[in-house]
């Protein structure tokens, strides 16, 4: 890889609409995880610890937030020639904004022009997981490949209508034929249960990404995604290949974490992904020093866990607790707490994930519930305990049961 060039791709436009309420006003790589990150810095570190330093994060949906993130928290050293920069839709060819994964990157192909990168790695923005991606690029120099795609061993009743699905030759990584969530995804070779689903990661040779997008752009029956049409394309084409993520061994990770990847699109999948990290022994570490997650920490006090007094006793088991948190004698219980978050004397929070600076007042009861930042939960008052009366005072209950409670929100009792 030291003599590549590389240009890394983050497609950061989607909107997320599944993840309703969260991004309501924010782009779905915008919304905050794990209480200190966004999602973003996921693909990011992913990008920046393998060593690719010259990346463009394409952006459009309500992206304010997002852009502003990554100028303040992804400053690399310009000297070196090193930059994270945010690219909005800027409609240069014609008045009309991104209308898929591949047009974005169509639209935005000066930046490639410019850079003339021997390699073009293009990561989706939205999935939480450690991957390093030199070992990617390895795997696509030595099959001499024109596109290399990330894909991940799962469950075929999984992948039915759910992922992009590579069917791969005998040599397992020559990709024959790539279906766009079909409702049967074709097997593994010798492993019938399981399909070969994309992580939405992809490493280009540089010709045959803008090769691939000028086809595509040309072609009035194509839907412009990555998935759907160009790396489809390009397995017609005998150029495509699958790198078995499972192959993956990041630095100061243990066995527990191998293979973990978790497309986060959904109110649920977001929900049970901050769970995860409230294991004793978290099966996605965030403690990993030699492969950490990067990003801006807001300048914040310590935690702050006060009062002992008989039931009135400020304590947080199994739980992640962010800088700028008080717990003022409430119990907090397999939860993520965000910066600046207020838990009050008696409140309890169980199963819950709490966002920047939300306030639960005394004797309150937050409980399998998502509140977005700003949100105070007035005294006495209960959120999650029961979805009836959750879904009458007009609050997203999904499937999973999980209530989300939108920004700023008062909720009384």
């Amino acid at each position: 890889m030291a003599s590549q060039r590389v240009l890394g791709l983050v497609l950061a436009g989607a909107a997320g609409q599944r993840l309703a309420p969260l991004t309501d006003d924010r782009a779905k790589s915008a919304v905050p995880f794990g209480g200190l990150y966004r999602l973003v810095d996921f693909a990011l570190s992913n990008l920046a610890n393998g060593g690719i330093f010259r990346i463009c994060v394409l952006t459009q949906y309500k992206s304010h937030s997002l852009d502003r993130h990554i100028t303040t928290a992804w400053r690399l050293n310009s000297l070196l020639g090193n930059y994270v920069a945010p690219v909005p839709a800027q409609q240069r060819l014609g008045p009309r904004w991104q209308t898929g994964s591949a047009d974005a990157i169509y639209q935005s192909l000066n930046l490639i022009h410019s850079e003339r990168p021997d390699l073009v790695v293009v990561f989706g923005a939205d999935h939480v997981y450690r991957m390093d991606p030199a070992q990617l690029i390895e795997a696509h120099l030595a099959w001499g490949a024109g596109v290399t795609v990330a894909s991940i061993p799962v469950p075929r009743a999984a992948a039915a209508a759910a992922f992009g699905v590579a069917q791969t030759a005998a040599d397992g990584h020559r990709i024959e034929a790539f279906l766009e969530k079909p409702p049967q995804p074709p097997a593994l070779p010798g492993r019938p249960g399981e399909a070969f689903a994309s992580m939405g990661n992809y490493v280009f040779d540089r010709e045959v990404l803008v090769e691939a997008l000028q086809k595509d752009a040309a072609d009035d029956r194509s839907r412009h995604s990555i998935g759907g049409d160009i790396i489809p394309m390009l397995a017609r084409e005998g150029a495509a290949h699958a790198y078995d993520f499972l192959q993956n061994k990041v630095p100061g990770a243990d066995g527990r974490e191998l293979g973990y990847w978790r497309e986060v699109g959904t109110i649920d999948s977001y929900f049970e992904a901050h769970m995860d990290l409230c294991a004793v022994h978290p099966v996605f570490n965030l403690y990993n020093d030699e492969w950490p997650i990067l990003t801006w920490v807001p300048p914040q006090p310590p935690a702050k866990f006060v009062h002992d007094d008989g039931r009135r006793v400020g304590r947080a088991i199994d739980s992640v607790v962010s800088n700028g948190v008080i717990v003022s004698g409430g119990l907090v219980r397999g939860s993520v707490l965000s910066p600046g978050v207020r838990v009050n004397s008696w409140a309890t929070v169980e199963r819950s994930v709490l966002l920047h600076n939300a306030q639960v007042g005394r004797h309150a009861v937050v409980r399998n519930a998502i509140l977005d930042k700003n949100v105070v939960v007035m005294e006495r008052a209960e959120v999650g305990v029961d979805k009836h009366r959750d879904r009458d005072r007009g609050f997203v209950v999904s499937s999973g049961g999980v209530t989300v409670v939108g920004k700023g929100c008062v909720i009384p009792p």
